[in-house]
C-alpha cells in the first residue's frame, strides 16, 4: 500500500519525505486556503514547489464544476508537470470529464467518493484512483472502511486498474484498517503516519535496553 501525505504544508511534505515512506501527495483547495495560499497563480507555483519535493503522483483539484471549465483546468494542472494527477469532484460532469481525460492521456483521481456506486462510475470512466472518504462516513454514523472492502471486492472481482485511495483519515487505525481491507493507496495528514510508530512497549522495551546498555 502506498502512502500519500493529505497536506499543502511544505514542511510537512519534506518531513513526510525525510521519513523515507512517501510515494505522493494529496491537496484540495480547504488545504491552500489552510496554509494561506490564494489566487490562480500562486497555487499553480506551489503544486510545482510540491512536486519538485516529491518523486510520486501530486493529485491538484479542479474547482470548476461544468465539463468545459473542469477540462479547461484540468489541462492546466496537467501541464505543470508529469506527476500531476488531476482531482475531479464525483458529479455527472466530473464524471464525463474523467472519460474526457482518460482519453487524451491524463490521469485523474475521482474525489468525494461515498458510495460503491460512485467508485464503479468513476473506475469505468478511466479514472487513475478512487478517493472514499471514510473519515466522513464515520461522521455519519457508519463505518468507512466498510466501503473500502467492498470497492477492493469489487474491483478485484471486475478487473478494475482504478486504484482505491483511501482519503479523510482520522487515525492509525484507519491506516492499518485500509492496509487490511484491500487499499491500493492511503492519503492522511502527518499525524496518522507518524501514530503507526507508537507503542508503549516499544517504548518500555527501548528504555530497557538503553538502561542495561549504561551498565
Amino acid at each position: 500500500m502506498k502512502f500519500f501525505i493529505d497536506t499543502a504544508n511544505l514542511a510537512q511534505i519534506k518531513e513526510a519525505h525525510e521519513f523515507g515512506v512517501l510515494d505522493g501527495v494529496t491537496t484540495n483547495p480547504s488545504l491552500m486556503h489552510k496554509e494561506g495560499i490564494k489566487g490562480h497563480e500562486n497555487i499553480l507555483q506551489h503544486y510545482k514547489t510540491i512536486c519538485e519535493l516529491v518523486d510520486g503522483d501530486i493529485s491538484a483539484e479542479v474547482v470548476s464544476t461544468t465539463f468545459d471549465e473542469i477540462i479547461k483546468e484540468g489541462k492546466e494542472l496537467a501541464a505543470l508537470h508529469p506527476n500531476i494527477v488531476v482531482k475531479v469532484p464525483m458529479i455527472k460532469d466530473g464524471v464525463k470529464a474523467i472519460k474526457w481525460f482518460t482519453d487524451n492521456g491524463i490521469r485523474t483521481n475521482c474525489t468525494l467518493i461515498f458510495s460503491a456506486g460512485q467508485a464503479i462510475l468513476a473506475a469505468k470512466a478511466g479514472a487513475a484512483y478512487v478517493s472514499p472518504f471514510i473519515g466522513r462516513i464515520d461522521d455519519s454514523g457508519w463505518d468507512g472502511t466498510e466501503l473500502i472492502g467492498q470497492l477492493s471486492h469489487i474491483f478485484n472481482v471486475q478487473g478494475y486498474h482504478t486504484q482505491i485511495l483511501a482519503a479523510s483519515i482520522r487515525s492509525p487505525l484507519h491506516i492499518i484498517k485500509c492496509a487490511e481491507l484491500g487499499a491500493h493507496v492511503v492519503t492522511s495528514p502527518l499525524e496518522p503516519i507518524l501514530g503507526l510508530l507508537k507503542h508503549p512497549l516499544t517504548d518500555l522495551g527501548l528504555a530497557k535496553f538503553l538502561a542495561d546498555a549504561k551498565g
